[in-house]
């Protein structure tokens, strides 16, 4: 007998299906990728394998629960106020969280998921519009001129350049948020509108990020996030963010506890460098350190760009810092390492610099 494990308003690519075996013979003639996860979410363990990104580390495996990935997907419709039938894109890799989460999305709440191209510029070549989709910075970015084609647009992945940011503010077509979340908690549980006139319709009267209902959150003694969010995650999530909490469901993201640097004793976030000079640098790049016999720790300045180009800005892009945030040297790399999803593999990146 034909089996149903998705809701009845479902449609892929414009195509309706009658059973999981109808649907899984579709898939099968446009990705494997996805065929293999569908598989997988329609098999009879209650978990799938996620693998993390590892922008931070070592990339990893965990199991999910698929009662909670499904909870989570309610929670995104119920905030966004996405019912079935809602017209979405997918243009994220289905090997991560955030890809899978589209589908899943699709299947629990019977969107109409439209599978587009997973590329740097997923707009260029469509000419339908969208009331949800969800992207990477990179791929909002190169797709500027054409976000009116996305109602609610979603960011996360990475941080988003102030550069980009002030340009996203101009946008009036498109209601656009960013999102703060990992594989751990099943992708977002907070949410950041970034146009001020969004403010209200999100339920967020400002520019920090505010945990979904259901969400608990705290500080631990690094001043990192700590979250409960029992209906998507069975465990306590310890992060490695550093946070200025704001109130009980409102916090502000500070960097990365794993990033800070210790230079003569001073401890510096780079993530809050970076933004100080992010409005004037309109390359990709990032702050770090490297080994010094005096300070332990230099502060350096990684750039995604040849030295000529980044001299002929001559502008001095360290005057807003204070003399133990400005970098000690700077560095030139035609090429950064980056994830699948094009975040940053800082780590990896600056071994560049220090075989140099």
């Amino acid at each position: 007998m034909n089996s149903i494990n998705f809701h009845k308003d479902l449609k892929l690519n414009g195509y309706s299906f009658s059973s999981n075996e109808d649907l899984l013979r579709y898939v099968k003639t446009i990705s494997k990728d996805i065929a293999l996860f569908l598989e997988e979410w329609f098999n009879d363990k209650d978990y799938i394998i996620v693998k993390t990104s590892g922008s931070s580390g070592v990339p990893k495996h965990i199991q999910l629960h698929k009662k909670l990935v499904v909870n989570s997907a309610k929670a995104t419709s119920t905030y966004f106020e996405l019912p079935s039938k809602t017209t979405a894109l997918l243009c994220l890799p289905i090997n991560y969280i955030a890809g899978k989460m589209m589908l899943v999305r699709s299947l629990t709440l019977g969107w109409h998921l439209d599978i587009g191209l997973i590329s740097s510029s997923p707009l260029d070549r469509n000419d339908k519009t969208y009331d949800f989709s969800a992207m990477v910075p990179l791929q909002v970015e190169n797709s500027l001129q054409n976000l009116h084609k996305i109602r609610k647009l979603i960011v996360g992945g990475g941080s988003i350049s102030n550069l980009l940011l002030e340009r996203l503010k101009k946008n009036t077509a498109t209601q656009i948020y960013e999102t703060y979340g990992m594989t751990e908690t099943i992708t977002h549980i907070a949410i950041k509108p970034i146009q001020s006139s969004v403010y209200s319709i999100s339920k967020n009267s400002t520019s920090y990020f505010k945990t979904l209902p259901g969400v608990t959150i705290y500080k631990d003694i690094r001043n990192c996030l700590v979250i409960k969010a029992p209906e998507i995650t069975k465990e306590v999530v310890f992060t490695n963010d550093v946070v200025n909490l704001i109130s009980d469901n409102q916090f502000e993201w500070l960097g990365r506890f794993d990033n800070i640097i210790n230079s003569g004793g001073i401890k510096l976030n780079p993530e809050y460098i970076e933004r100080k000079i992010a409005k004037i640098i309109s390359y990709r790049f990032f702050i770090a350190s490297i080994f010094d016999k005096k300070l332990g720790e230099k502060v350096i300045l990684v750039v995604e760009c040849e030295k000529e180009s980044f001299n002929k800005l001559n502008l001095n892009i360290f005057k807003e810092l204070t003399k133990f945030e400005t970098p000690k040297n700077t560095y030139f790399l035609k090429e950064f390492i980056t994830t699948e999803s094009g975040k940053i593999q800082r780590n990896k990146t600056l071994k560049l610099v220090c075989w140099r």
